[in-house]
């Protein structure tokens, strides 16, 4: 598939061989399969589109600079960031047919696509501790979650997943490749590029078992634990109506965390448990990474009545100001010239 750069390589003591380059194979055996890659580029100018939209509401509506938007607005940045990691490298590598990638460029990719990743899973967590202290302790809310504590909260996710996603990554480097340089994905993944070297793979097996514990089954069951407590507490409230009320407030996270984690445990668990094919890994894997970003942004939109009411606040006074400007022009052009 490579050709002669299959086995170009930089070889180390003549034990430790590091490729040059890597291959992605990205589907096998799929008629029209550039389809799909168009579909994620439609994808990827919504995602676009929705999120920028989304963080230029909570950045110009004073309303909306509050602890709770500090998280919504790193989520929508986050995904912002995520998908522009992910997708545009796909785009570029299978509509265009330039499979191969360095070696440095590889890690590199592997790195933010991973990193931007656990950063969407441990935000859902801030959300949760959002909607925990709202409904449990509501009248320390605002003494509980300040911007400050906001910020020190996201201040230490991304240090943590920074730390966690850099020793994955680094890893990688202590490996010999000496065989194939095919990865069987559509991006530099994790598993499928270490599970390419020929030299010991038990720390970097041990590695991926432990980002995944920290990345996706920790922030799962720190959710779980919130909404048990906050069943706990909507279960002590006499009125039917207030506790509905209060569950409205967390329908559009639960949203969120079924349309991120169900994927990510699907694919995750029938890779340990089961052979899943390259072809339904790819898929599966695509669509976790690239659905989430582009619902994000619509479900806060068209679920959330405050986003809604700050959307219909700037259309009026942006009509506003259009009123008045033309009115001013027209007046001046009106006026009489001495």
């Amino acid at each position: 598939m490579m050709g002669a750069d299959n086995k170009a390589s930089s070889t180390f003591n003549d034990t430790f061989v590091r490729p040059v380059k890597f291959y992605l194979t990205g589907f096998s055996n799929i008629p029209h399969a550039q389809y799909y890659y168009v579909f994620l580029c439609f994808i990827y100018i919504m995602t676009v589109v929705g999120n920028s939209f989304l963080l230029a509401v909570i950045y110009l509506v004073n309303s909306l600079h509050t602890p709770k938007y500090m998280i919504v607005f790193n989520l929508a940045l986050t995904d912002l960031f995520g998908s522009t990691a992910l997708i545009p490298k796909v785009l570029d590598t299978f509509l265009f047919d330039r499979r191969e990638i360095v070696y440095e460029a590889c890690l590199s990719y592997m790195f933010f696509v991973f990193f931007f990743g656990g950063v969407q899973s441990v935000t859902l967590v801030a959300l949760a501790f959002d909607r925990f202290i709202a409904i449990c302790f509501p009248l320390r809310y605002h003494s509980i979650v300040t911007k400050p504590t906001v910020a020190s909260l996201l201040l230490f996710m991304w240090v943590f997943l920074l730390s966690i996603t850099a020793a994955a990554v680094g890893l990688i480097d202590r490996l010999s490749f000496c065989g194939s340089l095919v990865i069987q994905s559509f991006f530099c993944d994790h598993g499928p590029v270490y599970h390419l070297a020929c030299n010991d793979r038990s720390l970097h097996s041990i590695m991926s078992y432990v980002a995944v514990i920290a990345i996706v089954f920790m922030p799962l069951l720190l959710i779980a634990l919130t909404y048990v407590c906050i069943g706990i507490a909507l279960s002590r409230i006499a009125s039917g109506v207030e506790r509905l009320k209060a569950l409205k407030t967390c329908t559009s996270h639960l949203i969120l965390v079924v349309i991120f984690f169900l994927p990510f445990l699907g694919t995750n668990l029938a890779v340990w448990t089961s052979y899943i094919h390259p072809n339904a890994r790819i898929i599966n894997s695509t669509l976790t990474h690239t659905i989430p970003p582009l619902l994000n942004p619509i479900i806060y939109s068209l679920q959330t009545e405050e986003v809604l009411k700050s959307i219909r606040k700037l259309c009026r006074n942006n009509r506003l100001r259009n009123i008045t400007s033309f009115r001013n022009v027209t007046l001046i052009s009106l006026s009489p010239i001495y």
